[in-house]
């Protein structure tokens, strides 16, 4: 069975290059120029997608859980739901900023985190819906979201596999354009914690679904290692400034990092090439600098009779005998003097006689 994705016109499978999704967040700090900002820095550094999330802070909280104090260095507001208030964007806000990802030419989404944001998102038409670890249990916003018959990522951080089948079960009667991606809710996630072998895992337990990487690890090397394993999706997060305020800037790419990311992962299919083992035009010259060849350690005589000393192997391998071929020439008599350090080859000796033959297989 073919796995097949598609997000915004762009299709996701096996044979096509890595999707990868810059993951915005609230590293915009809820102001509408920075979030324009990091959307045209993304576009610059070559990634497919931008996402946010939205949140509809007073019904997604507890009262008690919103109205609770949040004084430290990372908030925006004396309570925790101030603090979200002032992270959050508005119907209008993305209105604006699906216009600027247009203009930019970058697909632009969203994780819902509850089902009025799943509405406003759906009434934008946003072209693809994210959801968050938390939300890999909460089937009744699976089945709500799985209703627009838009592209779902599937993030499954804190997941046992019955949890996932779970909420593949779920959506899939509904909605078969499902991505699934291995993830750590850890924020950030150590190397340790990463868990990748899951992701071959994912692909075997789901063979018609495409399968991707939400990855909260500070470095650009293990998504690299991901999509060699085959995840097709990688999702990272990314900010302008490791030092502006918000938890997570510490752990996201800053441009440079997104850039390379970026630049690395659509590598890999060529630097795979193909399973023959074979020369190839680029290593002719370094090797004939490099590699040896037979030639006469002295001035060897007409009719002299080959012994291992009067060969040496050195470079550069530009004719004669590869070293491999020293053994056949031993014994055998000169056709041709050959002057010092010229190359031997089987032309310029005669044929070994049977005798001399099993006489020199005796050799120690």
């Amino acid at each position: 069975m073919s796995r097949s994705f598609t997000i915004d016109g762009v299709e996701i499978a096996d044979a096509s290059p890595c999707y990868v999704i810059a993951e915005i967040g609230h590293n915009h700090q809820g102001e509408i120029a920075q979030a324009k900002r990091l959307i045209c820095a993304a576009k610059e550094c070559g990634v497919d997608a931008v996402k946010l999330q939205k949140r509809s802070n007073r019904t997604l909280y507890t009262r008690e859980f919103y109205d609770q104090p949040y004084k430290n260095e990372l908030s925006f507001g004396r309570t925790y739901g101030e603090h979200r208030e002032a992270l959050e964007f508005g119907a209008d806000e993305y209105r604006a900023l699906l216009a600027h990802a247009r203009d930019v030419g970058v697909t632009f989404f969203a994780t819902p985190f509850d089902f009025e944001s799943a509405d406003l998102l759906a009434e934008l038409d946003v072209p693809a819906f994210k959801f968050a670890s938390g939300d890999l249990r909460n089937t009744p916003l699976q089945r709500h979201v799985a209703s627009f018959r838009k592209p779902m990522l599937l993030s499954t951080g804190g997941a046992t596999m019955g949890d996932v089948e779970r909420a593949v079960d779920t959506i899939l009667p509904i909605n078969s354009q499902l991505c699934v991606l291995q993830c750590t809710a850890a924020y950030p996630a150590s190397v340790e914690d990463l868990n990748l072998s899951v992701i071959t895992t994912l692909r075997e337990r789901f063979p018609q679904l495409v399968v991707g990487l939400s990855d909260h690890q500070n470095g650009i090397a293990m998504a690299v290692v991901a999509v060699m394993l085959g995840a097709r999706v990688i999702e990272k997060h990314f900010t302008l400034d490791h030092a502006l305020k918000g938890r997570d800037h510490a752990f996201s790419l800053m441009p440079e990092g997104m850039r390379r990311l970026v630049r690395d992962v659509h590598r890999i299919p060529a630097a795979l090439g193909d399973p023959v083992k074979r020369p190839l035009p680029v290593e002719r010259e370094p090797l004939e600098k490099m590699g040896k060849k037979l030639v006469a350690a002295r001035e060897l005589e007409l009719g002299h009779v080959l012994t291992a000393e009067d060969i040496a192997i050195k470079s550069p391998a530009d004719g004669g005998l590869p070293p491999y071929e020293l053994e056949r020439l031993i014994g055998r008599r000169l056709r041709r003097p050959i002057p010092f350090e010229d190359f031997v080859t089987f032309d310029d000796v005669e044929p070994l006689s049977e005798h001399a033959g099993a006489h020199a297989a005796t050799q120690p």
